[in-house]
């Protein structure tokens, strides 16, 4: 974002704090800031003026008053180190990181903002700036204790000095009343005086009369005033206590903060130089078990919404119980996809059709191919029963896309439904923990979706989001003997001008290739009308290449995998279990 800065300069101005401000400079435009590990870098409406540097949400916004605002009189100005449109703004432990949208603009701001720092006395007034002074500036804030005192302590002595200056002005008022008085006396039997320079004499007694008048009311209104400060006084003093109560509170509750972050994180405040980026400090045993915990409790978090609805199944179940029978089977218990459906016109006339049916081809195949026909050298990472998971090591540019393939064998379903959970946008939510939000951003065809997932933010990793389409078709080439039928979803990340890769500060783009290929076996001698859920068994190959994108390291990522891809597959594969073992079979 280009930056709009301007400087003026006006000589003519009577009033001489004006004059100050404008002769120097006054900058405002867009810049990313740093706000926190949530939403990490977000575009803020900077601007600089009489010596104060505040920032809006955006430009509309510039009229409601400040979001926060630093005085650059005792500010520290730093460029940062690696990052070439970045700097920093900092008056001891309130930290502003700053990024231009290039080096030029950085350079700028920089130049105005070091300006202030040689160029303003410490006199500058703040009264013309246009937005409310921010509590974390280090001008005279109502929520500091010491100015708060400073202000009850100042006061009460300016009360004294008003009562002092008024003693004095009345000691002057009687004496001047003399003067006036002796010299209209002296002046009655005398001709009119000559002052010179075109003067006219002037009637001394009427002067002398106006002036009483004039002096008594501004003594009479100055006692008034002095009166009603004196009455808030007791008020003032309550609201002192109050806000240092408060304040207190307030140190109290930040230093436990302080505390706290300090043992998990060596006591260093989270900035943006311990988050996932190209200038990322954060050791990697730390961005590992950060993470690692991040996802521990969304898995948590899982596993009560489980129970819960487990409660709430079961208490439905117990109340009905005399109207239906649990074991009732119903058409309205199939699932919604349980139609037949194929590759119809709709999706082959699609401009995307080329592509999906050449990559769910040679995934197939790929998928077919046992770990040691390939000659990529498999290697086996987790061996849990039926479940086997294998993986290559491969790196793009620095970044692990280590290709994976697991197989499994669960029973008491069938290929489609496995496909059919897998793939319906509907259910993705109950067993993909990670995901914050599913976009279906085209309908191609019944089975062909294009989907926008973004995913939860698990710090100091980036938030990241990924656009693929989506197809599920069943494979009938009879390449799998035995095999009562054969289904396959495959996802791959495609472009989309409406959804591009997001700003810095939004999120990393992940782009993949899955397939997921499901096979329906039966207990010999039964076929699809003869055969219960006892009799199915349903053989799975799980295939993957994802590029996460962004920068985090590369043996953390590995360790990720390791940990996470086992218990991802044994969730969804429980999930369509628990789904179909009371409804319908759906071949």
């Amino acid at each position: 974002m280009a930056d709009d800065y301007y400087v003026q300069n006006n000589s003519n101005s009577d009033d001489s704090e004006v004059e100050l401000n404008l002769s120097s400079p006054e900058l405002k435009g867009y810049l990313s800031k740093w706000t926190n590990y949530i939403h990490g870098w977000q575009p803020r409406f900077i601007v600089l003026k009489d010596g104060t540097l505040s920032y809006y949400k955006s430009e509309q916004d510039s009229d409601f008053g400040c979001r926060g605002a630093i005085s650059l009189q005792k500010a520290t100005i730093k460029s940062h180190e690696f990052d070439e449109c970045r700097f920093d703004v900092a008056i001891g432990q309130n930290v502003w990181y700053l990024r231009a949208e290039t080096p030029e603009d950085k350079l700028n701001w920089i130049e105005v903002l070091q300006s202030y720092k040689t160029d303003i006395p410490e006199t500058v007034s703040l009264r013309r700036h246009g937005s409310t002074i921010s509590l974390q500036s280090n001008t005279l804030s109502t929520a500091s204790g010491s100015s708060l005192k400073r202000v009850s302590r100042g006061l009460r002595e300016k009360l004294h000095e008003i009562e002092t200056f008024r003693d004095i002005l009345y000691g002057q008022i009687d004496t001047l009343q003399r003067y006036f008085d002796a010299l209209h006396t002296k002046n009655e039997d005398q001709p009119p005086l000559d002052l010179g320079d075109g003067l006219k004499p002037i009637d001394f007694r009427g002067e002398a009369i106006t002036f009483r008048e004039t002096t008594a009311g501004v003594i009479i209104t100055l006692q008034h005033c002095l009166d009603i400060i004196s009455q808030k006084e007791e008020s003032f003093k309550k609201k002192l206590d109050k806000e240092q109560e408060r304040r207190r509170k307030a140190e109290e509750q930040y230093r436990l903060c302080k505390d706290e972050l300090s043992k998990n994180r060596n006591s260093v405040i989270p900035g943006p130089d311990l988050e996932e980026g190209p200038h990322s400090t954060i050791p990697e045993d730390e961005f590992f078990d950060a993470v690692e915990t991040g996802l521990d409790k969304i898995e948590e978090d899982r596993q009560l919404r489980v129970r819960l609805k487990y409660q709430s199944q079961q208490s439905q179940i117990s109340n009905a119980g005399s109207l239906h029978s649990p074991n009732a089977e119903s058409e309205d218990e199939i699932p919604k996809l349980a139609e037949d459906f194929g590759t119809g016109a709709q999706a082959k006339s699609h401009k995307l059709w080329p592509e999906i049916d050449r990559i769910c081809t040679e995934q197939l195949t790929q998928a077919r191919q046992g770990v040691g026909e390939d000659g990529n050298g498999w290697q086996l990472f987790a061996d849990e029963g039926e479940m086997k998971m294998y993986r290559r090591e491969e790196e793009v540019d620095g970044m692990v896309i280590d290709p994976l393939k697991s197989c499994h064998v669960v029973k008491g379903v069938t290929a489609r439904e496995m496909c059919h959970y897998f793939f319906d946008p509907a259910y993705r939510n109950d067993w993909e923990t990670t995901l914050e939000d599913v976009q279906i951003v085209d309908n191609v065809a019944p089975d062909t979706l294009v989907f926008l997932q973004t995913y939860k933010r698990i710090w100091p990793a980036s938030q990241r989001d990924a656009l693929f389409w989506s197809h599920m078709r069943r494979i009938t080439d009879n390449v799998d003997t035995g095999a009562n039928d054969v289904w396959v979803v495959c996802n791959h990340s495609n472009q989309n001008e409406e959804y591009p890769p997001a700003n810095q500060g939004k999120c990393v783009r992940i782009y993949l290739t899955v397939i997921l290929v499901c096979q329906t076996y039966l207990t010999p001698g039964k076929d699809s009308k003869t055969a219960t859920r006892d009799d199915l068994t349903c053989k799975i190959t799980y295939c993957s290449t994802v590029n996460p994108g962004g920068w985090a390291p590369a043996t953390v990522l590995r360790a990720i995998y390791k940990k996470e891809y086992p218990k991802f597959l044994k969730r969804f594969t429980g999930y369509v279990v628990d789904q179909c073992k009371a409804k319908p079979i759906m071949y």
